[in-house]
């Protein structure tokens, strides 16, 4: 799916005549989207332990609305709103994964109805009106980073941070190939390595490029900061430690996890409430974003959410999906729409095109998984092979 990411994003290039990577859009596609890419987060451990969460919006609206009413009419400072809004959203996950994990109720039936109370209770809350928030949530939602130190034409944290993340993409990829080469496994060639990190950076450098030099007063959203630091974390969480073991375990075979020792129910428990917590994040932001929280937020959240999970890579069965692929997941559809809308192409054209996307996306992904991953590197190595005349070694 990262290789149909970029054959979309240079089609809109083309077609929109070359609005799609300026600095104005990249920056509106970051912020527009963040909220959504962090329910994402969230969404795909809910999956990968084989459930699947479908009142997220309407948490997210609920945990809107107290954090708005809790700031403008209850007399709590803005942090205090925030730190207020996470507890509750903590709270309504670890309900939910009370009826799952303890009572042993199917997920599916359990966010189903916390869809219907949650929509309600922002409306009983809120009653049925639109409350502003304070300009520091407006940061949250879309701020920019500041400009710090000399003139330099760009803004310097922004090229910091880029600068930044091209040195972990060359570190990361050095270090993945000596740790290859130490377990004696299949290590690509050193110029296949040398190439995946000059294309990396380019793309890096060029992102910050225009980010770093956007129209006065904008520079990287402050909720691409935020998502970019949950992507790390949660990344590290499902791929590092032992509860993130856990999660792929019980997503794929919960009675052998079980009779190896691992914890459904635990798991479980703290895959929703964990959910929760990250529908209270992508409330704030959005709210911040939108200068308001109302009744009609989070409308269809958990379809965009599920949707990113899927078309990233996850089994619908359990047991598969990264937080990279939901990102990448994510950025298609949020490309999709950006296109779109740059064409002005109607909002019934844009949803069915996102549906034939999430079907193809899936249907590719079975596909793969039945007939084996295609790999440039494989066959550009194998055509080698055969312009050498050297027999390229089979795997069964």
């Amino acid at each position: 799916m990262l290789g149909a990411l970029v054959v979309i994003v240079l089609f809109f290039q083309w077609w929109t005549g070359s609005k799609m990577l300026t600095s104005d859009n990249l920056m509106n596609l970051l912020n527009g989207n963040s909220y959504i890419l962090v329910l994402a987060i969230g969404m795909v451990m809910v999956i990968i332990a084989g459930h699947i969460d479908l009142s997220v919006g309407s948490v997210a609206a609920f945990v809107g609305i107290v954090v708005a009413k809790s700031i403008a009419d209850w007399g709590l400072p803005w942090w205090a709103g925030i730190l207020l809004g996470l507890a509750v959203g903590a709270l309504v996950g670890a309900w939910q994964g009370f009826w799952v994990a303890v009572v042993g109720i199917p997920a599916f039936i359990v966010t189903l109805a916390g869809m219907l109370i949650f929509r309600g209770a922002n409306q009983f809350v809120g009653k049925s009106n639109s409350i502003p928030v304070p300009d520091e949530l407006q940061k949250i939602g879309a701020g920019y980073l500041p400009e710090v130190g000399p003139d330099t034409g760009y803004n310097n944290l922004t090229v910091l941070l880029g600068l930044a993340a091209c040195a972990a993409v060359v570190w990361g990829l050095w270090r993945a190939r000596r740790t290859a080469v130490k377990m004696e496994s299949e290590v690509d060639p050193l110029w296949v390595t040398v190439v995946k990190m000059v294309a990396l950076c380019a793309v890096i450098l060029y992102l910050t490029y225009q980010y770093a030099t956007g129209r006065e007063g904008t520079s990287f959203p402050i909720p691409g900061l935020i998502l970019v630091a949950l992507v790390l974390i949660y990344g590290f969480i499902t791929s590092r430690t032992v509860i993130g073991r856990h999660v792929y375990a019980v997503g794929g075979n919960k009675q052998a996890a079980e009779l190896s020792g691992v914890k459904s129910r635990k798991v479980n428990f703290l895959v929703l409430m964990n959910m929760g917590l990250l529908a209270a994040v992508a409330a704030i932001m959005f709210i911040g974003r939108s200068t308001a929280s109302g009744p009609f937020d989070g409308t269809n959240w958990e379809l965009d959410a599920i949707a990113a999970v899927f078309i990233g890579g996850a089994a619908v069965s359990g047991g598969v999906g990264t937080v990279t692929g939901s990102m990448v997941g994510g950025l298609v559809m949020a490309v999709l729409n950006s296109g779109l809308q740059l064409k002005g192409v109607g909002a019934d054209a844009t949803s069915i095109t996102k549906g034939l996307v999430l079907l193809a996306a899936v249907a590719l992904d079975v596909w793969n998984k039945n007939q084996g991953r295609f790999s440039i590197v494989g066959q550009l190595m194998k055509g080698r092979g055969q312009q050498s005349g050297t027999a390229t070694p089979s795997h069964g």
